[in-house]
């Protein structure tokens, strides 16, 4: 029994692997490559110059390789590569990218991407991470291992966002979230640490208490940014965890959410 429905659309091109099933009335368009064991659903429109990786799934109505509405856009040749077990729920939109940035758009491994959500040209998405229905990333976002945003979060130009960090539902960022924070409202702001989400990825209660203390000497001591980086730079050496949400502050561009 073939594991591609007859009533699917294939350019000849398209480079599909051992075991990958498409769903009716999709079509996947000149330039799309797709590894093995990856589903694609009814209704999904897949264009290239596009890599998919191994054991994804993606639902119906969502389209995945789509050029960029960004004016400086001219038809260029460029790319959106995604990974390996990603899940790609209904409705969402993946738009390739452009060449004043880095002309590819990324997905990495093992995230799920909830009906509807956007993402925009040139972002970057690593690994793990959770984009909950409506969630919309404009271009060049980055969004870090572990990140967890929200229903109805939207994310500015720009931004990165820290890995195993958190947004509350209708979040709007318009500034870096540095790694491990959580961050409800619009326009965002700092609450806590997502210290939920280190437990139950095993995080050691040392650990969490060093970055609580970490995270009170940046958002409760009246510092300036500046001061809490050098405030930080001793318990950074001790933990490497600490190290990584100072570094996240360190390389901010935008400025951070406080």
């Amino acid at each position: 029994m073939s594991l591609i429905d007859p009533r699917a659309i294939i350019d000849p091109s398209a480079i599909l692997a051992d075991g990958v099933e498409v769903g009716p009335w999709s079509i996947i368009g000149a330039g799309v490559e797709i590894g093995e064991g990856t589903v694609i659903g009814p209704h999904v429109i897949l264009k290239g110059p596009t890599k998919i990786g191994k054991h994804n799934r993606i639902y119906q109505f969502s389209s995945v390789g789509e050029d960029t509405p960004d004016l400086k856009y001219k038809g260029e040749d460029t790319r959106l590569v995604i990974g390996d077990h990603n899940v790609i729920r209904e409705g969402v939109t993946i738009h390739r990218g452009t060449i004043q940035d880095r002309a590819e758009t990324t997905l990495g491994d093992h995230n799920l991407i909830m009906a509807y959500a956007h993402i925009g040209h040139d972002s970057v998405i690593g690994n793990h991470c959770i984009l909950v229905n409506n969630t919309a990333l404009a271009g060049h976002v980055h969004v870090d291992d572990w990140a967890i945003l929200s229903g109805f979060t939207l994310v500015h130009q720009y931004c990165h966002i820290g890995t195993h960090s958190f947004s509350g539902m209708g979040t709007a960022i318009g500034k870096d979230v540095p790694a491990y924070v959580t961050v409800f409202g619009n326009p965002a702001e700092a609450r806590s640490m997502n210290f939920e989400g280190m437990r139950r990825r095993g995080f050691s209660d040392e650990v969490i208490h060093a970055l609580r203390r970490a995270y009170k000497v940046v958002y409760r001591q009246g510092l300036t940014v500046e001061q809490a980086i050098a405030e930080l730079a001793e318990p950074a050496a001790q933990y490497p965890e600490v190290d990584v949400f100072l570094r996240s502050i360190q390389t901010s561009t935008r400025g951070i959410t406080r």
